[in-house]
């Protein structure tokens, strides 16, 4: 409730108009009107906002609401939501005193979690009053406070929710009713070729009931009633001094049924031990009389005993776990490219990106609209590049897919932009790789290489690449073990494919455990 007032006075600030949220901010304890106040003061003729109708009312009521909505609107354009927040409870508004006040110091917790939310959404998103709101609906986050702290209250929960707690009198407020007596819910009958999948059984009278209906039903009440008697044994065990057992008839009734907790308790006493009571008429005590202290025995202070040594030796420090090590990361840059000229150097890794963006997406295009469909992309995300350059760029993915002899690396089995991770050894290998197929014998891996200038054999390619191969290839033998791992870089420009042999793979594996870490 305390957050659903703060977020009352933010919508506002927001958006005025909203008449219902404006209707719940005057009504909270932040600006205190009465439900008979709203109704004097807000109503209106039809179609006219409940913000315009109470700008043009007199009454002194309005005017102090109206002064401090003013107030609100006139900082809400300039202030980021927590600061904003700070000074609807501290400032002006006293909002944290008024709410305390209307809702209790529970109410200190939800406010905290809230101006935290604000920070939080602060240091990960440009702070805007709309921005946090929307932020703020769609989180599911919950604030739950922390039940084992009783802080001298009285605390009503289920017994479900007390499990695992403790008090020094616990009360049983409920014990007299009949478990029976609760309303079934609609049952599922399980399907009798597939038990997974469930019958929805419509609502039918005890005589309707027969058959696998009757016995599905029997067994619910016989797992009910087990429950019953599962969470008497919970209720009993949270009391540490006190345990009461009580409970109200109806009208129809004239004594508990057998089947109630207070029944069930009541057996264990004889009928002789009743004693009179001037509240209730009669009660039934078990243990040390009602305000009298249980007699402690006298103890003597025994020596300590001596304490294990690996009791008082400190914890050694948490083992640190090995940094990734990503294949794309592994040696020098040694490509064949000669050195790009002053400022060209953007241009060629925004033209990669673009490739590796088209390579992975036009797959899922049909053959026949592919060209259509890449102008298309590049036109909206490559605004800047002129049109000679975008249709360079979709010729050359187009000439990747369109060739046969890669037409299985780029078929619906295949995927792209895979993110992998492995334990090889003693170190984790982490990264992406371009294009994967697999298949039950073999994992295929390819690599995209936008170099303007190809290498003309495996002789020419760069070490660089050959270890990041070779570490995807160790990392996918971890993940698929059993398959052949074949591996390839296609150089786009060309477009050209080279396979890397197994020889070589294996003789740039042994580099790995010695290979830099990567940050």
């Amino acid at each position: 409730l305390v957050v659903r007032d703060v977020m009352a006075a933010l919508r506002f600030a927001a958006q005025p108009l909203d008449c219902l949220n404006l209707a719940c901010l005057l009504t909270s304890p932040l600006i205190g009107w009465s439900q008979e106040q709203l109704l004097e003061h807000g109503y209106r003729d039809a179609g006219v906002r409940l913000w315009d109708h109470l700008r043009r009312a007199s009454h002194a009521d309005v005017a102090a609401a109206m002064e401090q909505l003013l107030a609100l609107l006139a900082r809400a354009d300039y202030e980021p939501p927590q600061v904003l927040l700070h000074w609807l409870l501290t400032g002006p508004w006293a909002g944290r005193r008024k709410l305390i006040a209307r809702l209790g110091r529970e109410a200190n917790d939800p406010l905290n979690e809230l101006i935290n939310a604000a920070h939080s959404h602060a240091t990960s998103a440009t702070p805007s009053l709309a921005g946090f709101i929307q932020w703020f609906d769609a989180s599911t986050a919950e604030l739950k406070r922390e039940t084992g702290r009783a802080d001298g209250m009285v605390r009503v929960m289920t017994v479900h929710g007390a499990k695992g707690l403790q008090a020094p009198i616990v009360i049983l407020a409920d014990a007299a009713s009949n478990p029976k007596t609760k309303r079934t819910p609609a049952l599922d009958l399980p399907d009798v070729h597939e038990p997974s999948r469930k019958v929805p059984l419509p609502s039918l009278r005890k005589e309707e009931k027969i058959g696998r209906i009757k016995k599905h039903q029997d067994d619910y009440d016989v797992a009910e009633m087990q429950e019953h008697w599962r969470l008497l044994y919970v209720a009993m065990t949270r009391a540490e001094e006190a345990l009461f057992i009580g409970g109200a008839l109806t009208k129809k009734e004239k004594e508990p049924s057998p089947d109630s907790w207070f029944a069930h308790l009541s057996a264990m006493f004889p009928a002789s031990d009743w004693l009179n009571d001037t509240l209730w008429g009669a009660r039934l005590e078990h243990g040390e009389p009602l305000g009298t202290a249980p007699q402690q025995a006298d103890t003597k202070a025994e020596d300590s005993p001596e304490l294990p040594s690996w009791l008082t030796t400190p914890a050694g420090p948490e083992p640190r776990p090995p940094r990734p090590l990503a294949p794309s990361s592994l040696g020098e840059e040694l490509a064949a490219d000669p050195p790009f000229p002053p400022g060209a150097g953007q241009e060629a890794a925004r033209r990669g990106v673009l490739m590796h963006s088209l390579l992975e997406r036009l797959p899922e295009v049909a053959s026949s609209v592919r060209s259509e469909a890449a102008m298309l992309w590049l036109t909206r995300n490559a605004a800047d590049l002129d049109d000679a350059a975008r249709a360079e760029i979709a010729s050359a993915a187009l000439k990747v897919l369109d060739d046969p002899r890669w037409a299985a690396l780029f078929g619906p089995d295949s995927l792209p932009e895979v993110p992998i991770a492995a334990l090889v050894g003693e170190k984790v290998i982490a990264g992406t790789i371009d294009r994967l197929l697999i298949t039950p014998q073999a994992v295929r891996i390819i690599d995209f290489k936008t170099a303007r200038r190809p290498p003309a054999d495996l002789a020419q390619v760069p070490i660089a690449y050959l270890r990041q191969m070779a570490a995807y290839a160790a990392a996918l033998e971890v993940t698929y073990p059993g398959r052949v791992i074949e591996a390839a870089l296609l150089y786009t420009q060309t477009p050209a494919l080279i396979e890397i042999p197994a020889d070589v793979l294996a003789l740039h594996k042994s580099g790995l455990m010695t290979a830099e870490e990567s940050f």
